[in-house]
């Protein structure tokens, strides 16, 4: 669908894509064997009217896509499958506070119209000392399961505007996830900050992947 776009030999197995129908947003704590995903993410929606965000597999076929309406601080977010099927619900905890903070939901499509659920599934929030522009972290946010489970807490480093970050899960120190910039790999075919790469290792959910960086790019942009 999007042959310019498309990955060449990132793959071990050559089978990286993710199914469009995946809806469980459990991760491993560790590596579950095979190779890591890499996805294409373009920083713009198939909708003229909307921004968002569209994702592409290695083979250039459409995997999920956000469609945002609200072009100025919107309070919901929702990743899509490739046939517009809510899978992923993000929503701020609050409105008005210092700290920049989500909620991430599983997602329940009723008749086309994504509701948000009693309890999130992982929360993630800006790292406080990034407001303070003296501060020299490298910790842009963290996250947490539901149940604040310590096991399952990740922090994420790096810089979202240079599109160069990495989520690590805190209790191994392991890097699951990758924000890349992405390689020229085609003669002529140049690629600015809207077009990038995401790594994704094997065992972590490519959903909850992509929700994050939704919501680096909510805090960030």
């Amino acid at each position: 669908m999007f042959p310019f776009l498309k990955h060449r030999s990132r793959s071990v197995h050559g089978e990286d894509a993710p199914s469009s129908t995946e809806s469980s947003v459990t991760v491993a704590a560790t590596d579950s064997g095979g190779a890591c995903t890499t996805l294409t993410v373009w920083r713009k929606s198939l909708l003229v009217s909307c921004e968002g965000f569209t994702v592409i597999d290695s083979n250039g076929d459409l995997i999920y896509r956000v469609d945002n309406y609200a072009r100025t601080r919107p309070e919901e977010l929702i990743l899509m499958d490739k046939d517009g099927n809510s899978l992923l619900l993000m929503h701020r905890t609050k409105k008005i506070t210092l700290v920049d903070s989500w909620g991430i939901y599983e997602a329940i499509d009723t008749n086309g119209d994504a509701k948000v659920p009693k309890c999130p599934i992982w929360y993630m929030r800006k790292n406080l000392k990034m407001n303070i522009l003296s501060t020299k972290s490298d910790i842009l946010a963290y996250v947490y399961s539901g149940s604040f489970d310590k096991k399952n807490s990740y922090i994420i480093k790096g810089s979202y505007r240079c599109k160069s970050c990495k989520v690590v899960h805190v209790p191994l120190n392991k890097t699951v996830v990758e924000i890349k910039r992405k390689e020229v790999r085609t003669k002529g075919v140049l690629f600015g900050s809207d077009v990038f790469d995401l790594v994704v290792n094997p065992g972590f959910n490519t959903g909850l992947a992509m929700a994050l960086v939704l919501l680096l790019d909510q805090m960030f942009s």
